[in-house]
């Protein structure tokens, strides 16, 4: 058996107790315990109805999805590569496996974390349950990731030995069948992703945008009151995005940075020739192995915070900060000893500038990078800061004043995060070539399962919280529920840096990967000066402005649906708000779930479909729309996300009672915040968040019809 082999095998290994860790802290989770209250029962059936939601809706996405994958799937088979479109239905596989698995264990979790916060009263266990929870899906994700990259690696260059050129079942093109099994298979992740995003964030977005008008402006309740059916929806949609869509979103920005490696590998080391041929090997196998040094290192972060089940402090801050803490430390040295391990004799190679230790530094770099991001997004964003302080005080001044003055903090703060990328990137590729560069995308997403356990920590609270209000438990357990949220509302700023940062190196090496399909001699080089490069990047940055337009118009037409609903419902039935009828909630999520179907296809096939017509122009045109898509996505995405962050943390601070007297809850500041986080919703939770996996998406379709591309070159 094989050197290789042993490898797979080992990252097998750690897969399997990873998945072992997820089945016990679901089935702990799941378990039912007697209701001995009526405040149980009762939040045990809020918590039912947002299951039940969730699951209509995932079933109902999932009717559009499944034909989709299957066509896309077929197509590849017949006339790119035969065994193409399973590898791609093998990737929607293991991405949905993750999503529906940290979906349910979410909408157990939060009664469970809501019943915990009204028992023990104890902010430490309530901590303790949430990231139990939370586990679920971060271990998913980064287990289900690796188990299909292994799978196929084992087929391929251990049973197959397939060395050869590979044909559709009809088509007669050739291709490298190892190249295109990897690129489908991250395509297949991609699709599922971005269809999880937009649907799900069409939803979410809608009902907390309808809610909130109902709720604030209309009626001037409180935040999660429950006799408003779209408050239901909201509780339901933060499972469907923000639990579903982000295990998705970054599963497949996990996948995409091990794609990009073995790619880049592949041109840089594969194609120059004999004299690298063990070196090849080796910078294939260097990010697998990394990778499972992170998902031990995050089994281990999470299973030492499960057995401090009773010393866990009131500090959630601290809790999470110490799995964090676990996860990368023991990926960092696991990666040094890696990079020791198997560079040690790679002098030959000069691009190898700091020797054995070149990988390392790029992986350490990455890290270093995705949480300066994060840090300088939460500097933007939380209400402990100026920024957000400042936005909050310019609302007494009117909705105008809040809006332009979030417009601008959102422009800044695309400066400093964008150059720590650039910084990175740069110092990535003088230490590593062009490898580096995908190595520090590997290195910001290498202990990912912590990451996204820690990010749906916030969901699950945010659930609790309102199961906490919905259930009129009182202002103590919420106060619980809220400290967990706010926690849970600066870890997932700094998720969202890590996604960004990774999405531009991830992209960059795509795209590197992309032109070097086209290099006879090793010289990599795209010509910026050509008139269709040029054009092609004018049209790639309209490209990226038409998907934010249809996301952000899908999401406002919703919201009126969703909010016209639940208007209509108040007022035929009057009881409702007199707290004598029960609310009809099924009614506005079949309504709002039906409209997120119909229009989730348009933007979520647009990278798909968008670079087959550029064959017929050619590889610069291609090229240069990659690379004017890249260059005006990435700082949209940190412009949405942070000015849609800003514009939802001042309406906090406003709840707070940050501004004194006069500017509390119901007053003229508060509703003017309130339309401020209206705005902010879309972009933060819609817009911002599908951007990074719109351009990976059409990156990997490039690299996977790159034999069509090198055929039709002008």
């Amino acid at each position: 058996m094989s050197v290789n082999m042993y490898v797979y095998l080992a990252t097998l290994g750690v897969v399997a107790i990873a998945l072992l860790v997820v089945l016990i802290n679901y089935n702990n989770i799941k378990r039912p315990k007697k209701h001995k209250t009526d405040e149980e029962n009762d939040m045990y059936n809020l918590a039912k109805i947002i299951r039940e939601g969730a699951e209509t809706f995932m079933k109902t996405e999932y009717k559009t999805i499944i034909p989709v994958v299957a066509l896309v799937a077929f197509t590849f088979s017949l006339l790119v590569e035969a065994t193409s479109g399973l590898t791609f239905l093998l990737g929607a596989c293991m991405s949905s496996a993750a999503v529906i698995i940290g979906m349910r264990g979410a909408t157990y979790a939060n009664y469970r974390v809501a019943r915990r916060a009204f028992k023990d009263k104890k902010v430490g266990r309530t901590v303790y349950t949430a990231l139990k929870g939370g586990s679920i899906s971060g271990l998913s994700v980064q287990a289900f990731g690796m188990f299909g990259i292994i799978l196929i690696y084992i087929l391929q260059y251990e049973l197959f030995k397939n060395t050869g050129t590979g044909h559709g079942l009809i088509a007669n093109l050739s291709c490298d069948p190892n190249v295109m099994r990897c690129t489908t298979y991250g395509l297949g992740c991609s699709t599922v992703a971005m269809f999880n995003r937009v649907a799900g964030g069409n939803f979410t977005k809608s009902a907390d945008i309808s809610a909130d008008i109902i709720n604030k402006i209309n009626h001037d309740f409180d935040e999660d009151d429950r006799r408003i059916p779209n408050v239901i929806c909201d509780f339901i949609g933060d499972n469907v995005n923000d639990i579903a869509g982000n295990c998705s979103d970054l599963l497949e920005s996990f996948v995409a940075t091990l794609v990009a490696s073995s790619l880049i590998a592949n041109i840089v080391f594969r194609q120059n020739g004999a004299a690298y041929a063990d070196l090849y090997n080796l910078t294939c196998l260097f990010p697998i192995v990394v990778a499972a040094i992170g998902l031990l290192g995050c089994t281990i972060g999470i299973g030492s915070a499960m057995l401090r089940k009773e010393k866990m402090s009131d500090n959630p801050s601290g809790e999470l900060n110490r799995v964090t803490y676990i996860s990368s430390g023991v990926t960092v040295v696991g990666s040094l000893i890696a990079s020791y391990v198997m560079f040690y004799n790679v002098d030959l190679y000069t691009s190898f500038k700091a020797g054995w230790l070149s990988p390392f530094i790029s992986a350490v770099f990455g890290i270093i990078s995705g949480v300066a991001i994060g840090k300088i997004t939460e500097y933007y964003t939380s209400t402990d800061y100026s920024p957000v302080q400042k936005l909050a005080e310019i609302a007494k001044e009117g909705p105008a004043f809040l809006v332009t003055l979030g417009d601008a903090l959102g422009f800044r703060s695309c400066l400093a995060p964008g150059l720590m990328i650039i910084i990175s990137m740069i110092i990535s590729y003088l230490t590593c070539g062009l490898y580096g560069i995908a190595i520090a995308a590997l290195g910001m997403l290498s202990f990912v399962g912590a990451t996204v356990s820690i990010d749906a920590f916030g969901p699950i609270a945010d659930n609790a919280g309102g199961i906490a209000e919905g259930c009129n438990l009182g202002e103590e357990f919420r106060a619980i529920t809220d400290k967990l949220d706010a926690t849970g509302n600066t870890t997932a700023a700094i998720g969202k840096g890590f996604a960004i940062g990774s999405a531009a190196y991830a992209t960059v090496s795509l795209i590197i990967s992309y032109i070097g399909n086209y290099s006879t001699d090793g010289n990599i080089s795209l010509n910026l000066a050509d008139p269709f490069t040029i054009a092609g990047a004018l049209f790639g940055a309209l490209l990226v402005s038409y998907f934010m337009s249809l996301l952000s118009r899908d999401t406002i037409d919703n919201a009126k649906i969703m909010a016209d609903a639940g208007n209509a419902q108040l007022k035929a039935h009057p009881g409702i708000l007199e707290g004598t009828e029960e609310p009809d909630y099924a009614a506005v999520v079949e309504g709002g779930t039906k409209q997120s179907k119909q229009t989730m296809l348009g933007p979520s096939i647009l990278a798909i479909i968008v670079p087959i017509p550029c064959l017929l122009i050619g590889f610069e045109f291609v090229g240069g729309m990659l690379v004017g898509a890249t260059i005006f996505a990435i700082p949209m995405a940190i412009f949405n996300g942070n000015s849609g962050g800003a514009f939802d943390n001042a309406k906090k601070a406003v709840e707070e009672g940050m501004l004194g007297e006069g500017h509390l809850k119901h007053s003229d500041t508060h509703k003017c915040t309130v339309i401020g986080d209206t705005i902010g919703d879309t972009r933060k939770d819609v817009v911002g968040v599908c951007l990074d996996i719109f351009i990976k998406m059409m990156s990997t379709v490039a690299n996977t019809l790159a034999p069509l591309f090198s055929m039709m070159r002008l």
